[in-house]
């Protein structure tokens, strides 16, 4: 813990698992810069084209991303990731190395860290994002062994931001709030979106958003594509790829793009009447930030889209189908229709970015 408040230069650094980790980045990164602190990135790849799209100015130091592969089918999800273990962690070893040498070489001051195991130090304050103290598994012996070695990361952090809001009434459930709460200093933020709710005329019916790891991105695109025709309406297709230039064939209704910046996604979003999306965790803030009818595809195997998908659409949040019932004229038409009830949760203060710093890194605070 530190005594004194002395922040000045911040790393920000996401995981790389899909873009979500760097999407929801994008507001607090806003908040620092409009408040006087200096940031710098730890990223590589999609996630570092993205957030240099979005900070041009901003520079952007190569990060070895943990690249986590999916399988190609829901039952090989747990074991394909389990073989991946002792590779995460070597990743996450190196990581911690490279971590205490920047400090040095660019006078970190603090390091907050987006679901990055590694990103930790005795030298400055660390925090580290997250919205899953519970990890959801197929089992429920396995779900407490991997919530024991996730805390036994976060509890090396100074404090833990968790992108939700406390009490009953929240975005996450179980994931964000667990029974028992890591040993360090925990803040639940409110909910992270780039977005602000305002009006827009209707241009799409259905604006599609993929994200995600491969393989599992480009197979619900080519699922997506293979029937897109049967839909005679005015479809937005936001493919997730920032840096690609590859050209799609579509139909004529349909409107394809690559990646769509901040400002331009807001407003492609807010003109489109439904939006179908993976059910990952930061696409779901942005959309409740903007109230946007959604009709949810869990990554197949991924345990936790798949309970966040399963608690709303119970709470009449969403609407949710998996992968591989997917029947695009069916589903589109429901979505369109179905009544949803939602909420209103408390997003993040970008004006109160220093607030909560000082209260997440001063000892008594």
């Amino acid at each position: 813990m530190q005594e004194n408040f002395n922040i000045q230069k911040v790393l920000v650094a996401p995981l790389d698992w899909g873009l979500g980790h760097a999407t929801r980045d994008i507001s607090i990164i806003r908040a620092l810069l409009a408040n006087g602190y200096k940031v710098i990135i730890g990223a590589e790849g999609a996630q570092a084209s993205l957030l240099q799209t979005e900070f041009p100015s901003l520079q952007i130091i190569p990060l070895a991303g943990y690249h986590v592969m999916y399988s190609k089918s829901r039952l090989g999800f747990l074991f394909t990731l389990l073989k991946q273990i002792p590779r995460i962690y070597g990743v996450i070893k190196a990581e911690n190395k490279w971590l205490n040498t920047l400090i040095d070489e660019h006078h970190i001051t603090l390091v907050i860290s987006d679901n990055r195991f590694g990103l930790h130090t005795k030298k400055v304050p660390c925090i580290f994002i997250t919205h899953q103290l519970t990890i959801k598994a197929p089992f429920v012996w396995l779900e407490r062994l991997m919530q024991k070695v996730n805390y036994r990361f976060i509890n090396q952090f100074t404090c833990c931001w968790v992108p939700d809001v406390a009490g009953d009434i929240n975005a996450a459930g179980i994931l964000s709030h667990p029974v028992i709460l890591p040993k360090t200093k925990v803040h639940y933020i409110g909910l992270l979106s780039r977005f602000q709710l305002q009006t827009e005329i209707k241009q799409y019916d259905y604006c599609v958003l993929l994200s995600g790891p491969e393989p599992q991105r480009t197979m619900l695109e080519e699922k997506i594509l293979s029937n897109i025709s049967s839909i005679n309406r005015k479809i937005l297709l936001v493919r997730g790829k920032p840096g690609s230039t590859e050209i799609l064939k579509v139909p004529e209704n349909v409107e394809v793009k690559n990646h769509l910046p901040t400002p331009e996604l807001q407003k492609a979003l807010l003109q489109s009447d439904c939006i179908v999306s993976r059910g990952g965790y930061t696409s779901l803030m942005e959309l409740l930030s903007l109230k946007k009818k959604m009709l949810l595809i869990p990554t197949p195997g991924q345990t936790e889209q798949e309970y966040l998908a399963k608690k709303l659409m119970e709470n009449s949040i969403c609407l949710s189908v998996t992968q591989d019932k997917l029947n695009c004229a069916e589903h589109f038409a429901k979505a369109k229709y179905f009544q949803y009830q939602l909420p209103e949760f408390k997003m993040f203060d970008e004006n109160d970015i220093t607030g909560l710093l000082k209260s997440s890194v001063v000892s008594g605070e």
